[in-house]
């Protein structure tokens, strides 16, 4: 996929860019597996907002998608790459010998009329789902489980890939986008490949109306409002990073910056060989 720009024949225009779809084949979604979406606009059940900054958008349907990958022992046909306006990935339509149609994320290099089969016999290629005992060390994958059978969390993003770098002990280890490398059973399952729509980061919005569409709200930054108002707000100056005079910090007073959220207790801690930062888990 390539980016698309413009002439600046507006000040927009000089410098948006939008994706060119040349790898959509099917324009409208399958209408049984899409449902409506209803927006909450950050509200929740007693209308009260909780989430701020998110409000109107264009109206959007949820596409069912597979990621489980559980039919397994059929092949299935690639009928059709869509487009999915809930994320940057791209999906595909699988159509199986009998009749049952499934939407999957699509990797990189994945073509209308391919075949594409789940389970441990499958053959290690661009969007089968093998178990991470099956596939050989080195390999791309993408859509990995963290438990075997609850379906695929990690990796589903536009260009991500994992790399499956060992196997001890009934568990792999997996180098994850963000640099972590992390143990995962090997009985969970996982598609080779790299998620498609590589230039998805390259996408520039160029205007504000695009936020607007997309259902994102403008918010003010804390440190131009009123004491007041946010903790950031008010002095003499302007100050972009805090200054020295303050550190900053959301509305509610938690640190925005080098404020570590995760817990130092987390179960799923154990599972962590070295960390994003490229330093080794260490186990309290």
């Amino acid at each position: 996929m390539a980016v698309k720009t413009f002439r600046p024949t507006t000040p927009s225009n000089r410098y948006k860019s939008v994706a060119s779809f040349e790898g959509i084949s099917k324009k409208r979604p399958e209408k049984a597996l899409v449902s409506t979406r209803k927006k909450t606009g950050g509200r929740n059940c007693h209308g009260r907002i909780t989430a701020r900054g998110i409000g109107g958008g264009h109206k959007q349907l949820v596409r069912k998608v597979d990621f489980k990958r559980n039919k397994r022992g059929i092949a299935a046909t690639v009928a059709g790459i869509e487009y999915d306006p809930l994320r940057s990935a791209r999906l595909a339509l699988l159509e199986y010998a009998d009749g049952e149609k499934r939407y999957i994320i699509a990797p990189n290099g994945l073509k209308v009329g391919a075949r594409v089969m789940t389970g441990a016999e499958a053959a290690p290629e661009v969007g089968n789902s093998l178990p991470l005992k099956a596939i050989p060390a080195g390999m791309e994958i993408h859509n990995v489980e963290m438990f075997p059978g609850r379906g695929g969390q990690m990796v589903r993003a536009a260009g991500g890939a994992a790399v499956l770098m060992s196997r001890d002990a009934g568990y792999a280890q997996v180098r994850l986008p963000s640099g972590e490398i992390r143990r995962v059973h090997e009985d969970c399952y996982a598609t080779i490949g790299q998620v498609g729509n590589l230039d998805h980061e390259n996408v520039v919005l160029g205007k504000a109306g695009r936020s607007r569409h997309l259902g994102r709200r403008p918010i003010t930054r804390g440190v131009a409002r009123n004491p007041v108002d946010h903790p950031n707000g008010g002095g003499q100056g302007k100050s972009k990073g805090g200054g020295g005079r303050q550190q900053l910090t959301s509305p509610w007073g938690l640190l925005a910056k080098g404020y570590r959220t995760r817990s130092r207790r987390k179960a799923s801690n154990r599972f962590i060989v070295v960390r994003r930062d490229g330093r080794p888990m260490k186990l309290k």
